[in-house]
């Protein structure tokens, strides 16, 4: 009796609007897929036209290609055979929908529209497709005429409905919906349905993973069945890194796992399942309850079987134990994927960083090191495309890279921008980091730059500003520091022009930025300094993060310049030198400790927390190390650098997004940018609520 399936989940490394290359990745998984004896694909979310379309959502072009490149899989002979479940958007109705096409042998089986639409964080569904939101409605959905002339069809089944094969029930979940409260399969599974599928396009975060896996082992714990998950990778053309880790699940088990950080562009899941074991674990602990429901689901009939008679001797996967990177590994290999995509699709020539010698420009330095050893890795392991890639990039058909430090330095210029306010310690530390990753290193003295845009001052103004430490004032101070964060700049993006002109070699680099998470979030940055970039693989990163992550850089790269990096104390050297040594520190212009506004970040972000809310909060939080009144004078002292310094954020450089508290401006943390810096009502609240509690404590002594 046939009763074992072969299923296949794909993680693509999809391209928004790239429509040749996702038919081409598409044709790839589906290959793969057959090859390793499925009957059933699936692909993630939208991977026909790409999930990061947005705006090009409105575009009629864009569901005129979508079902172009539909068409041409109708056509391959690849997809004969096996039925084939791909993401793209569908117009029904005049109404844009994120849909499952669902089809097999050159007949569309079904159109599944989305039902619960991802609307936060990252995500702005709505702003481009309506969801499905008609429960168990079944529509005729009336084909293009290309489609028509290949499949002999005039209409399809378009709405909430399942697959029926000979042998068993598949049913849909795309996405978002398995994160709802009321995710489709609990009532698919009550109706019979033994298969769930679910298309995505979920992207990487810090510690995010093993939230996705345990939802998906919940889901078929609680009802039984098998969960097939799909997930989009890569950079497709923005902030977001997605993650991969398709996988497969069974009873509340894991039986198959991608990778999380690859740099394959297709990557192809299968596992072996009994049926029977699902049909058995309802018997026992859910028995379904069809007559509870008002109306069952609306099934699609199709003469097509997942088993087959001779699977007896066909052995059926075993659960796994999921393995689940440390965060300072996913820093290390998720922006590194991240950056790569981006510099091969960019058609530059590689990167440039100002290296300061500090935690931060060293974390990005690392990480581009880290790209280097996947595409060393990769290479290695016989992955013709990133070989194509990476000849490309360096200009050389015959490239063959080695090992990650001669790749750095092909494609990585690191450069140092002294100033007479530098010190020794620091210049010699980005040496010494550049000279252990191999990247091509200069020392750039930026004084004479200076020293020109500040006589151009003094011809206009007759006025020449001094530091604070020579009798000048805060204003004059601050505006010495942004000129010269400034200059460093504009160096760098005109030493990315040029240095590979000046060597005789084609192409530019782009300039990397490395301005972490908590200094975004309060705005200590000058803005349009270094941290104004083409690109950022640590905005979305804590310091105290980072900090991690460099100790695990020593150990797995052996970098022991690092340990020097984390044991001087964070500053931007703008000030000017008092004995040969730093008298600046960030921490010191900050007011808080990197720590502290770690905790503060997530209040205001994740907590929803306003000034008083969050003093109200960190009051109990903090109480052993600080009394109400030092807790009030943090929060506001950090609410009016947020406040003043709120509209940095609408020019910051695109970072990667790796925190659930990042306060990027471009769409995730969607707040004014010119304030009140009083916040005279809310301070008020905060005062008076130290004023009771003092009070009470006087009263108790």
């Amino acid at each position: 009796m046939g009763r074992k399936v072969t299923l296949a989940a794909c993680s693509l490394n999809q391209w928004a609007l790239d429509f040749e290359g996702n038919l081409e990745r598409i044709l790839k998984s589906i290959e793969l897929a057959k090859a390793q004896g499925a009957k059933y694909r699936l692909g993630p979310e939208l991977e026909i036209c790409g999930f990061g379309c947005a705006d090009h959502f409105y575009e009629s072009d864009t569901l005129l290609h979508s079902f172009q490149v539909l068409r041409k899989l109708l056509e391959s002979p690849i997809t004969q055979d096996i039925i084939c479940d791909v993401g793209m958007p569908v117009m029904h109705h005049t109404v844009r929908y994120n849909c499952r096409v669902l089809f097999l042998n050159r007949k569309i089986l079904l159109i599944r529209p989305k039902m619960v639409m991802a609307n936060n964080g990252n995500y702005r569904e709505l702003r481009w497709f309506s969801p499905w939101n008609q429960l168990r409605r079944v529509e005729e959905y009336f084909l293009p005429r290309m489609i028509q002339e290949v499949t002999g069809q005039d209409t399809v089944p378009f709405g909430d409905c399942v697959l029926s094969t000979t042998d068993t029930c598949i049913g849909s979940e795309i996405c978002a919906e398995l994160w709802n409260p009321r995710s489709p399969h609990i009532d698919m599974g009550l109706d019979g349905v033994e298969i769930f599928t679910n298309s995505s396009a979920s992207h990487h975060e810090l510690r995010k993973a093993c939230s996705r896996v345990d939802l998906i082992k919940s889901a078929t714990t609680k009802t039984g069945g098998i969960y097939l998950y799909a997930n989009q990778k890569g950079c497709d053309g923005d902030r977001l890194y997605y993650d991969g880790c398709s996988m497969v699940a069974i009873n509340g088990d894991i039986v198959a796992q991608g990778a999380q950080f690859s740099l394959d562009d297709v990557e192809v899941v299968t596992a072996t399942l009994d049926l029977e074991d699902v049909r058995s674990y309802r018997g026992e602990v859910c028995q379904p309850h069809m007559e509870s429901e008002p109306k069952p689901c609306h099934r699609v009939r199709v003469d097509f079987c997942l088993s087959n008679d001779e699977d007896f001797y066909l052995p059926t996967h075993e659960p796994i134990t999921w393995h689940f990177h440390t965060a300072e590994e996913e820093i290390s290999l998720g922006p590194a994927c991240w950056l790569w995509d981006y510099l091969r699709r960019s058609g530059q020539a590689g990167f440039l960083l100002p290296l300061s010698g500090g935690v931060d420009s060293s974390s990005t330095a690392c990480i581009v090191y880290s790209m280097c050893a996947l595409v060393c890795q990769a290479v290695q392991d016989g992955n013709s495309q990133v070989l194509e890639d990476v000849r490309r990039v360096v200009g050389d058909e015959s490239y063959r890279p080695q090992h990650p430090r001669e790749l750095c330095g092909r494609v990585f210029t690191t450069c140092y921008m002294a100033s007479e306010n530098s010190s020794e310690d620091t210049r010699d530390r980005a040496k010494d980091l550049a000279n252990q990753i191999g990247s091509t290193h200069m020392n750039i003295n930026i004084d004479m730059a200076v020293k020109g845009m500040l006589g151009i001052f003094s011809v206009v103004t007759g006025k020449w500003p001094k530091f604070r430490a020579s009798g000048g004032s805060i204003r004059e101070n601050l505006a010495l520091q942004n000129v010269q964060a400034r200059i460093r700049m504009v160096l760098a993006y005109l030493f990315a022009q040029l240095s590979l002109w000046a060597k005789g070699k084609p192409g530019g680099l782009l300039v990397l930025g490395s301005a972490n998470v908590d200094e975004s979030l309060t705005g200590y940055f000058t803005k349009y300094d270094c941290s104004s970039a083409d690109i950022n693989p640590i905005g979305g990163i804590s310091k105290t993060d980072l900090k991690s992550f460099l100790l695990y850089c020593v150990e797995q790269f052996q970098l022991t310049t690092l340990k020097g990096i984390l044991a001087a104390p964070p500053t931007a050297e703008l000030e000017p030198l008092i004995d040969g040594q730093v008298a600046q520190t960030d921490e010191a212009d900050m007011g808080m400790t990197y720590s502290e506004l770690s905790v503060i970040g997530r209040l205001r972000k994740i907590s929803k927390c306003g000034p008083y809310s969050m003093f109200c909060k960190l009051i109990h939080t903090w109480k052993e190390a600080l009394s109400p009144m030092q807790v009030a004078l943090k929060v506001k002292h950090f609410f009016r650098m947020y406040s003043v310094n709120r509209h940095k954020m609408t020019t910051v450089t695109p970072s990667y997004h790796a925190e659930s508290y990042s306060p990027d401006d471009n769409r995730f943390d969607l707040r004014p940018f010119l304030y009140n810096p009083r916040w005279t009502w809310q301070f008020r609240c905060i005062d008076n609520q130290v004023s009771q509690m003092e009070a009470g404590n006087a009263e108790c002594q």
